[in-house]
Formats: C-alpha cells, sequence, structure tokens
C-alpha cells in the first residue's frame, strides 16, 4: 500500500501518452519538443486526450501575454506568486525557464517568498504581490490591498494583473488536478545557455 501511495504522489494520475493520434498533435509533440527539448508532460497527459481546440486555448493564453502592458518581469512575478502559492510544481519550473531564458534578475525570483523585506523588490511590486496575494490565497481582495496597489498601476495594469492571477489559476489547476510535476525545465534551461557560452 505504501508502494501505490508513493506512485500516485510522483507519477501523474494518468499515463503520459507518448505517441500522440493526429497530425496537429504530433504536430504539437514536435515544436515543444525543439522549443524545450522535450515533449511537455501536461502535452502528454491532458491536452492529447482532448480536442485540439482546447491546446489551441492554451496557447491562445500564453499568446495573449505579449499584448499586456506591464513589464515582462512584472508578468512573471505575478504568474510566479500564484503558480508558488498554489504549488503547482510544473508552473513554477516552466515560469522560472523563461526568466532564466529571459535573462531575468534570478536573485528577484530566488526571493519571491521574501518580498515584503526583500530590497530586491520595489514598493509598487510589493503592493502588487500582496494583491495578488491576497487573491490567490483568500479569493477576495481587502479595499486597503487594492487600493494600496491602484496608487501604483493604471487601470489597464491592474485589468492585466487580474487576468494574470485568473490565467494561472487555469494553468495551475490543470497541472494539479491531473498530479503532473515539474519537468525539470529550468536545468534544461541552463544546460543550453552554458551550451551556447
Amino acid at each position: 500500500m505504501a508502494t501505490t501511495m508513493q506512485s500516485l504522489q510522483t507519477d501523474t494520475f494518468l499515463p503520459p501518452i507518448e505517441k500522440p493520434k493526429g497530425l496537429m498533435m504530433k504536430l504539437a509533440y514536435y515544436f515543444t519538443r525543439r522549443q524545450f527539448g522535450k515533449v511537455l508532460t501536461p502535452l502528454k497527459v491532458h491536452s492529447a486526450r482532448l480536442p485540439i481546440a482546447f491546446g489551441q486555448f492554451y496557447a491562445k493564453v500564453s499568446q495573449l501575454d505579449k499584448k499586456l502592458q506591464l513589464p515582462p518581469e512584472t508578468v512573471m512575478l505575478v504568474r510566479e506568486q500564484v503558480a508558488r502559492i498554489n504549488v503547482c510544481l510544473f508552473c513554477i519550473d516552466i515560469g522560472r525557464s523563461f526568466t532564466i531564458k529571459a535573462s531575468m534578475n534570478q536573485a528577484k525570483f530566488d526571493a519571491l517568498e521574501q518580498y515584503r523585506t526583500s530590497p530586491l523588490f520595489t514598493d509598487a511590486e510589493r503592493a502588487l504581490l500582496d494583491y495578488v496575494t491576497e487573491l490567490t490565497k483568500t479569493k477576495s481582495v481587502n479595499p486597503d490591498t487594492f487600493s494600496r496597489m491602484a496608487r501604483h498601476y493604471s487601470e489597464r495594469q491592474i485589468c492585466e494583473i487580474v487576468w494574470l492571477v485568473a490565467s494561472e489559476h487555469l494553468y495551475n489547476m490543470t497541472n494539479i488536478g491531473l498530479n503532473v510535476h515539474s519537468d525539470m525545465l529550468c536545468d534544461l534551461t541552463r544546460k543550453t545557455r552554458a551550451d551556447q557560452n
């Protein structure tokens, strides 16, 4: 019984599909392998079992981040904070791999848990992360928390922050619901960067 429980904790609840059916899914596997150095586990466990439109929806969410006015580092701080609170190991890992690829300040992401006291964070970022943390943990926000954040961000940016929290939950719940853990993408990204230097 102990062995079964241990395997449930590390194995995905549904087995990964290594050989997908359909040309579009085969292409999705090919392009993610090319982009990340491996086929992503959520693709093999979740998307491969659904009509292609579902996978396209998840890809569209990612593409919409390119339309945001918030700086890319702010976007990733929000996504990483939500994923960290929700304990989505896959999302934490893939998010960090993106920050490494983009040469963002890794010390800041390492200090995310201490954002309230770390000198690496601005007052605006602290107010933002207080808001994001409260919304993620309690699914509600104190008006004072909102007001502190709103002093630093435009109405458009506030709506973008809400979008980021909501869409990160989509990713997090997909992976948590199927017991998808880290794909060790940070390690692959660091190795690729080291090989290029």
